[in-house]
Protein backbone atom coordinates (compact mmCIF):
# COMPACT_ATOMS: atom_id res chain seq x y z
CA UNK A 1 0.00 0.00 0.00
CA UNK A 2 2.79 2.39 0.92
CA UNK A 3 4.44 1.68 -2.39
CA UNK A 4 1.20 2.44 -4.30
CA UNK A 5 0.75 5.69 -2.41
CA UNK A 6 4.31 6.75 -3.19
CA UNK A 7 3.81 5.94 -6.87
CA UNK A 8 0.58 7.98 -6.96
CA UNK A 9 2.32 10.92 -5.32
CA UNK A 10 5.14 10.76 -7.83
CA UNK A 11 2.68 10.72 -10.74
CA UNK A 12 0.83 13.74 -9.34
CA UNK A 13 4.10 15.67 -8.97
CA UNK A 14 5.10 14.92 -12.56
CA UNK A 15 1.69 16.01 -13.85
CA UNK A 16 1.95 19.26 -11.86
CA UNK A 17 5.42 20.01 -13.17
CA UNK A 18 4.43 19.30 -16.77
CA UNK A 19 1.30 21.48 -16.43
CA UNK A 20 3.29 24.42 -15.02
CA UNK A 21 5.86 24.03 -17.78
CA UNK A 22 3.22 24.27 -20.53
CA UNK A 23 1.56 27.26 -18.81
CA UNK A 24 4.95 28.98 -18.64
CA UNK A 25 5.67 28.21 -22.30
CA UNK A 26 2.25 29.46 -23.43
CA UNK A 27 2.48 32.79 -21.60
CA UNK A 28 6.07 33.33 -22.73
CA UNK A 29 5.11 32.93 -26.39
CA UNK A 30 2.10 35.19 -25.98
CA UNK A 31 4.17 37.90 -24.28
CA UNK A 32 6.87 37.64 -26.97
CA UNK A 33 4.35 38.08 -29.79
CA UNK A 34 2.88 41.13 -28.06
CA UNK A 35 6.29 42.76 -27.68
CA UNK A 36 7.18 41.92 -31.27
CA UNK A 37 3.98 43.55 -32.50
CA UNK A 38 4.62 46.61 -30.34
CA UNK A 39 8.21 46.88 -31.63
CA UNK A 40 7.10 46.53 -35.25
CA UNK A 41 4.44 49.19 -34.70
CA UNK A 42 7.05 51.48 -33.14
CA UNK A 43 9.51 51.22 -36.05
CA UNK A 44 6.69 51.55 -38.55
CA UNK A 45 5.71 54.81 -36.86
CA UNK A 46 9.31 56.04 -36.93
CA UNK A 47 9.66 55.20 -40.61
CA UNK A 48 6.45 57.04 -41.40
CA UNK A 49 7.87 60.20 -39.78
CA UNK A 50 11.16 60.11 -41.69
CA UNK A 51 11.42 62.46 -44.73
CA UNK A 52 10.93 60.78 -48.07
CA UNK A 53 14.01 60.99 -50.29
CA UNK A 54 13.26 61.46 -53.95
CA UNK A 55 15.84 59.13 -55.45
CA UNK A 56 14.78 59.90 -59.00
CA UNK A 57 15.40 63.62 -58.52
CA UNK A 58 18.83 63.01 -56.98
CA UNK A 59 19.83 60.61 -59.75
CA UNK A 60 18.69 63.08 -62.37
CA UNK A 61 20.67 65.96 -60.85
CA UNK A 62 23.92 63.95 -60.72
CA UNK A 63 23.54 61.97 -63.94
CA UNK A 64 26.33 62.69 -66.46
CA UNK A 65 25.24 64.58 -69.55
CA UNK A 66 26.73 65.38 -72.94
CA UNK A 67 26.62 68.21 -75.45
CA UNK A 68 28.43 68.68 -78.74
CA UNK A 69 28.78 71.47 -81.25
CA UNK A 70 30.98 72.18 -84.26
CA UNK A 71 32.42 75.70 -84.23
CA UNK A 72 33.50 77.23 -87.55
CA UNK A 73 36.40 79.68 -87.34
CA UNK A 74 36.91 82.22 -90.18
CA UNK A 75 40.04 82.11 -92.38
CA UNK A 76 43.02 83.54 -90.51
CA UNK A 77 46.43 84.50 -91.84
CA UNK A 78 49.41 82.27 -91.20
CA UNK A 79 50.42 82.47 -87.55
CA UNK A 80 49.02 81.92 -84.05
CA UNK A 81 45.66 83.43 -83.16
CA UNK A 82 43.73 83.79 -79.89
CA UNK A 83 40.25 82.29 -80.40
CA UNK A 84 39.00 81.78 -76.83
CA UNK A 85 36.19 84.32 -77.01
CA UNK A 86 34.95 83.03 -80.37
CA UNK A 87 34.71 79.43 -79.14
CA UNK A 88 33.16 80.35 -75.77
CA UNK A 89 30.54 82.50 -77.50
CA UNK A 90 29.48 79.54 -79.65
CA UNK A 91 29.18 77.08 -76.76
CA UNK A 92 28.23 79.27 -73.78
CA UNK A 93 24.55 78.24 -73.79
CA UNK A 94 25.42 74.55 -73.43
CA UNK A 95 28.42 75.29 -71.21
CA UNK A 96 26.28 77.12 -68.64
CA UNK A 97 24.40 73.89 -67.89
CA UNK A 98 27.48 72.11 -66.48
CA UNK A 99 28.57 72.48 -62.86
CA UNK A 100 31.60 70.21 -63.23
CA UNK A 101 33.02 68.43 -66.26
CA UNK A 102 35.40 68.50 -69.21
CA UNK A 103 35.41 70.29 -72.55
CA UNK A 104 37.16 68.44 -75.37
CA UNK A 105 38.17 70.41 -78.46
CA UNK A 106 39.05 68.59 -81.69
CA UNK A 107 40.37 70.41 -84.77
CA UNK A 108 39.32 68.63 -87.99
CA UNK A 109 42.40 69.58 -90.02
CA UNK A 110 45.98 68.43 -90.66
CA UNK A 111 47.64 71.76 -91.51
CA UNK A 112 46.63 73.76 -88.44
CA UNK A 113 46.80 73.09 -84.70
CA UNK A 114 45.40 73.97 -81.28
CA UNK A 115 47.29 74.88 -78.15
CA UNK A 116 46.85 76.80 -74.90
CA UNK A 117 49.23 79.64 -74.13
CA UNK A 118 49.59 83.35 -73.29
CA UNK A 119 46.37 85.33 -73.80
CA UNK A 120 47.66 88.87 -73.18
CA UNK A 121 50.84 89.81 -75.04
CA UNK A 122 50.54 89.22 -78.79
CA UNK A 123 54.35 89.14 -79.02
CA UNK A 124 54.20 85.62 -77.58
CA UNK A 125 52.15 84.48 -80.57
CA UNK A 126 54.50 86.19 -83.01
CA UNK A 127 57.56 84.67 -81.35
CA UNK A 128 55.97 81.22 -81.43
CA UNK A 129 55.41 81.52 -85.17
CA UNK A 130 59.06 82.59 -85.61
CA UNK A 131 60.20 79.56 -83.62
CA UNK A 132 58.10 77.14 -85.71
CA UNK A 133 59.42 78.58 -88.96
CA UNK A 134 63.02 78.22 -87.82
CA UNK A 135 62.84 74.61 -86.66
CA UNK A 136 60.80 73.35 -89.65
CA UNK A 137 62.62 74.26 -92.88
CA UNK A 138 60.62 75.39 -95.89
CA UNK A 139 61.34 76.11 -99.54
CA UNK A 140 63.32 74.51 -102.34
CA UNK A 141 66.19 73.56 -100.06
CA UNK A 142 63.92 71.63 -97.65
CA UNK A 143 64.16 67.80 -97.85
CA UNK A 144 60.41 67.18 -98.12
CA UNK A 145 58.84 64.93 -100.76
CA UNK A 146 55.22 65.91 -100.07
CA UNK A 147 54.97 69.23 -101.92
CA UNK A 148 51.82 68.72 -104.01
CA UNK A 149 50.14 71.81 -102.54
CA UNK A 150 53.18 74.05 -102.34
CA UNK A 151 56.36 74.46 -100.28
CA UNK A 152 54.35 75.23 -97.13
CA UNK A 153 52.37 71.97 -97.38
CA UNK A 154 54.62 69.46 -95.60
CA UNK A 155 55.88 71.98 -93.01
CA UNK A 156 52.23 72.65 -92.11
CA UNK A 157 51.65 68.92 -91.44
CA UNK A 158 54.74 68.72 -89.23
CA UNK A 159 53.76 71.80 -87.22
CA UNK A 160 50.24 70.44 -86.80
CA UNK A 161 51.62 67.26 -85.23
CA UNK A 162 53.97 69.24 -82.98
CA UNK A 163 51.14 71.15 -81.26
CA UNK A 164 48.38 68.63 -81.92
CA UNK A 165 44.73 68.95 -82.83
CA UNK A 166 43.04 68.36 -79.44
CA UNK A 167 42.62 70.14 -76.11
CA UNK A 168 40.91 69.11 -72.87
CA UNK A 169 39.81 71.89 -70.50
CA UNK A 170 38.03 71.51 -67.14
CA UNK A 171 34.56 72.99 -66.67
CA UNK A 172 33.65 74.60 -63.34
CA UNK A 173 30.30 76.28 -62.64
CA UNK A 174 29.42 76.77 -66.28
CA UNK A 175 32.78 78.18 -67.41
CA UNK A 176 36.05 76.95 -68.89
CA UNK A 177 38.38 76.77 -65.89
CA UNK A 178 41.61 78.10 -67.39
CA UNK A 179 44.33 80.14 -65.74
CA UNK A 180 44.26 83.93 -65.73
CA UNK A 181 46.79 84.24 -68.55
CA UNK A 182 45.76 81.19 -70.54
CA UNK A 183 43.95 81.32 -73.87
CA UNK A 184 43.03 78.96 -76.70
CA UNK A 185 45.18 79.41 -79.79
CA UNK A 186 44.43 78.35 -83.35
CA UNK A 187 47.75 78.07 -85.17
CA UNK A 188 47.36 78.43 -88.92
CA UNK A 189 50.31 76.86 -90.79
CA UNK A 190 49.30 77.48 -94.43
CA UNK A 191 50.01 80.53 -96.59
CA UNK A 192 46.48 80.41 -98.06
CA UNK A 193 44.17 79.81 -95.09
CA UNK A 194 40.65 78.49 -95.15
CA UNK A 195 37.95 78.32 -92.48
CA UNK A 196 38.66 75.80 -89.74
CA UNK A 197 36.23 73.55 -87.84
CA UNK A 198 36.55 72.69 -84.16
CA UNK A 199 34.28 70.01 -82.66
CA UNK A 200 33.60 70.86 -79.01
CA UNK A 201 32.28 68.02 -76.81
CA UNK A 202 31.09 68.75 -73.27
CA UNK A 203 30.69 66.06 -70.63
CA UNK A 204 29.90 66.36 -66.93
CA UNK A 205 27.16 67.10 -64.42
Amino acid sequence: MARDGFTLLLVCCCITIITHFFYFLFFSLKLGNTKSMQTSSFFAGVRSQLPTVKHDAMAESTAPKWAQKTVSLPPLRRGCHLVTSKIVKEIEQDLSGFKCGLAHLFLQHTSASLTINENYDSDVRDDTETFLNRIVPEGSSAPWKHTLEGPDDMPAHIKSSMFGCTLTIPITNGKLNMGTWQGIWLCEHRDHPTSRRVVVTLNGI
